[in-house]
Order: C-alpha cells, then structure tokens, then sequence
C-alpha cells in the first residue's frame, strides 16, 4: 500500500531548515562580535556533541532499557515478524531484543540502517495480540528505514549549541555578548519546540510506514490505545526511570494519565480494543481535542493520540 507522505516530508525539511538556520544567525552574530574564532570553536563543539551522541547513544539505551539480544530460537514468532516486516521494508533484518521492563511499549536504535535493533519490552508481549505486535514492530522498523536515529541526532544536538553560547556568554561584562547570551537562550527554547514538533512528525511518518509495509490500521490504533492503558497502569517509578529515553517508545509513556479520559471516544463498545467499523466511524465523526490536551502536545516527543488515532483512520 503506497501512502502519499509529502506533506509530513515537506514539513520536516522546512522545520529541519529553520532549526539550523537558528544556530547559523547566532554563530554568525557572535562571528561578528568576537571575530572568526568565535563560530569557529561552537561548530567544533557542536559537530563533537554529534559524534559522542552517535557512538555512545545505543549503549546507553542497551543501559538504562536492559536489554537482551534473543536469538531466532529463543522467540521463533518475534524474528519471523522483524525478518517479515524488515524485508518489505527493504532494510537489513536489525537485531531483535527484550527490555525487562514491565511497561508495554517498543523502540528501535542503532547508528545505521545495517546497524538496527528493533526490542519490545516483556510487558507489550503480555499485552497485545500478535497482528497489533506486529502493527508496532512494523512502526519502529520503519524509524529505522526513515533513518530516524541519525536524522533526531544530528537535529537535537543544534539547540544544545545554543545552550553552551548562552551558559558561555550569559555572565560576561561585555555587554554584546550578554545579548548574545540571551539571543542563544531564546534559539535554544525555539529550537527545542522545534526537535519535538520534528519528532512528533517522524512518528505520523513512522505509522503510515507500518501500514505501508503491511500493518493493518485498526491494529495499529488498537496497539496505540492499549499501550496508553498500559503506561498508565505501570508503576510511576519505572515511568520515571526511562523517562530520559521516552522518546524511543512508541508513545509517550508520561502522558498516558492524561490522554485516557479523550480516548473513550474511539472505544465506542468499551470492550478495550479498536476494531476496523471502530475506526472508520471516527474517520468520519471525527474527535474532540481539548485545548490543555493541544498545548501540551507542543512539549510533547509524540502527537496527541487521538489526533494520531484520527489519521490512522484516514488510511482505512
């Protein structure tokens, strides 16, 4: 099934854009001021955050996720799904591991295409049937084919430039470069709203690649609605334990509590699933989203549910 995905792409490449003509403005300001060295020292600081976040980032997501390679014998079903769904992908089969962690979710890592792992945790394999399992696994597997992990390192690593240029510049008696210092802090809060709205659209991006190589949309939104129950019920010190890397998961595991009470609208039977008439009634019903619910979805690494909810229901 070919999804059109050009309004989702042109969207990132415009924000993309804009988030490094941000730091661009300021390094060329504090050029200005300080002479050539100035933006010269910054882009070397900024280009070495990169690379320490690229080499080291999957060993501290192995960390904090506990994570444990399995082998095709020990879950035959989970690596004939990855090996499914990585083949119509058109991406090397990424290795397939389990967090021992008990909220229900997914994620994918890595530094390459050729170098993805693709994990569940313990609690999502409790909790969803085998065709929603498979909707997520297709999910992740298709942040990895969009070049995902790469693409949120490069562009989370421009507002923390920024934040170094203010925390550097913030308490100097030159009084140029105290503007300098508050200019940095405004880019450096404008350029985060901007990762998390990039960040929100890569997960559109990422369901409409589910779907694209196979997941059913129903499945999906049922696995959406159930891993929100699920991260709601879980034990507030685990959330907080991964709440570092929750951007990874399919869903925002914080903001679970909150997004129950919106998303009675779409489990029309109550029956703790969303089924495919389920779905194509809110295709044409449409949701209600609240104001406080779309404010924050602006501070937010993932898209409201219901609104992601809705657009899955476009794809029926």
């Amino acid at each position: 099934m070919r999804i059109s995905t050009w309004k989702l792409k042109l969207r990132m490449f415009l924000a993309t854009i804009f988030l490094f003509a941000i730091v661009y403005a300021i390094l060329m300001l504090i050029g200005h001021i300080m002479g050539f060295g100035g933006p010269l020292f910054y882009m070397l600081l900024g280009l070495g955050i990169i690379l320490l976040q690229y080499l080291i980032s999957p060993s501290i997501v192995e960390a904090t996720m506990r994570i444990e390679y399995v082998s095709p014998e020990e879950a035959p079903r989970l690596h004939a799904m990855v090996e499914e769904l990585a083949m119509r992908a058109g991406i090397p089969k990424p290795r397939v591991g389990i967090a021992d962690i008990g909220i229900p979710n997914a994620f994918a890592f890595g530094r390459t295409k050729s170098d993805g792992r693709v994990c569940v945790t313990r609690g999502i394999l409790r909790l969803l049937d085998e065709e929603e399992l498979k909707a997520v696994l297709g999910h992740e597997i298709s942040h990895i084919r969009h070049d995902d992990m790469i693409v949120m390192t490069l562009i989370s690593a421009v507002p923390l430039i920024c934040y170094y240029i203010y925390i550097s510049s913030i308490f100097s008696r030159d009084r140029d470069m105290g503007l300098v210092g508050l200019l940095a802090l405004a880019a450096y809060l404008l350029g985060q709203l901007i990762v998390l709205f990039i960040s929100r659209v890569r997960e559109y991006y990422a369901d409409y690649g589910s779907v694209e190589i196979g997941g059913q949309p129903h499945k999906l939104a049922s696995a959406l609605y159930k891993l929100v129950y699920g991260s709601a019920a879980s034990e507030e010190d685990e959330i907080k334990e991964v709440e570092g890397l929750k951007a990874f998961f399919v869903n925002d595991v914080s903001r679970a509590t909150a997004e129950i009470e919106d998303l009675r609208q779409v489990d029309l039977d109550m029956n703790g699933t969303i089924s495919e008439s389920e779905l194509q009634q809110i295709k044409y019903r449409g949701v209600k989203i609240g104001v406080a619910a779309r404010i924050m979805e602006l501070l937010s690494t993932h898209p409201n549910m219901l609104k992601r909810i809705k657009r899955l229901s476009e794809l029926t």
